[in-house]
């Protein structure tokens, strides 16, 4: 079988299931395992986001999607070549991924269209039932099987712990200027792990808030999680809430519990990682009673 992903999440759930050898094709995000690196790029972004602001990412991304036109770029060429037998894709957020139309258009361009796996996780249980679709698909059921089983025993473990812990008030945050909620799934993974968030939103899209909301909240843990950031970029984002009015007021300033986190490990990504993150949260809300056996650099105190 020959594999193209167009989603990280999806090619780690490939990497997860055994199936490196059979991708072909990869976007230009799909970073994960390390080894994923070698494979062609397929999809690429369209625009040069690498030297812009946060604000400025948010205006630019904004624009280019009220003009009806993709975050991404399609190699079709580099498509053809890879001929694969199966694409997987998402068509969830345009922010993410090519988006359903645009996948649409470029396979009417091929003579041989490939099976098209979608992927459009809105919670926690629908990204275990994506690995499990994908396992079916690629003839890996019994380990998707395997792998589900033992991550729900771990999810299990901490919400069955958490639940005798007071719950603890957080502010998720997926983008900092402007400010965005947390949404999809982080509301189920705040909650697992003994946490609650007034202002993220369950199951559905992240959307700006204004700072007041935060405020509101009187948060004593607070989590910068930009969509698309690593740890040490999210550090330097969560530097400027501090120019914030009533920032320093904030129980979780005061008690020095802010954390930028690699959001593209554990918390962006609607895949496997996603558990791992849920015993990250877990950690930071509740540290003497949960552990962080991961990576050192999945967190940094925003001191």
């Amino acid at each position: 079988m020959r594999i193209v992903s167009f989603l990280p999440a999806a090619t780690e759930m490939i990497y997860l299931l055994g199936l490196e050898d059979d991708l072909v094709g990869r976007s230009h995000e799909c970073d994960y395992p390390d080894e994923v690196k070698t494979k062609p790029v397929i999809v690429d972004c369209a625009l040069d986001l690498s030297k812009m602001t946060m604000s400025q990412i948010d205006v630019a991304v904004s624009k280019q999607l009220s003009l009806g036109k993709s975050l991404y770029t399609v190699d079709e060429t580099k498509l053809r070549a890879a001929a694969p037998h199966l694409l997987v894709t998402q068509n969830l957020c345009q922010v993410c991924g090519p988006a359903g139309n645009e996948v649409t258009q470029v396979l009417k361009s091929m003579s041989a269209a490939p099976k098209i796996v979608w992927q459009t996780p809105r919670n926690f249980e629908e990204v275990f039932d994506a690995i499990r679709t994908l396992g079916e698909e690629t003839g890996t059921e019994a380990k998707a099987t395997e792998w589900l089983e033992k991550a729900a025993a771990r999810v299990q473990s901490i919400a069955a712990a958490a639940k005798a812990l007071n719950k603890v008030r957080v502010s998720f945050l997926e983008w900092v200027d402007p400010i965005y909620c947390g949404g999809h799934w982080i509301p189920q993974m705040l909650a697992w792990a003994g946490a609650e968030d007034r202002n993220s939103r369950d199951g559905t899209d992240s959307v700006r808030i204004p700072w007041e909301q935060v405020l509101d909240s009187q948060p004593e843990v607070i989590l910068v999680s930009p969509c698309g950031f690593k740890t040490q970029n999210a550090v330097e984002q969560a530097a400027l809430l501090k120019s914030r009015p009533g920032w320093n007021d904030l129980p979780a300033v005061r008690d020095r519990r802010v954390y930028a986190v690699d959001a593209n490990a554990y918390f962006a990504r609607p895949g496997p990682r996603l558990v791992d993150g849920l015993e990250l949260i877990a950690h930071l809300v509740h540290p003497e009673q949960f552990a962080w056996a991961g990576p050192s650099d999945a967190y940094r105190q925003i001191r």
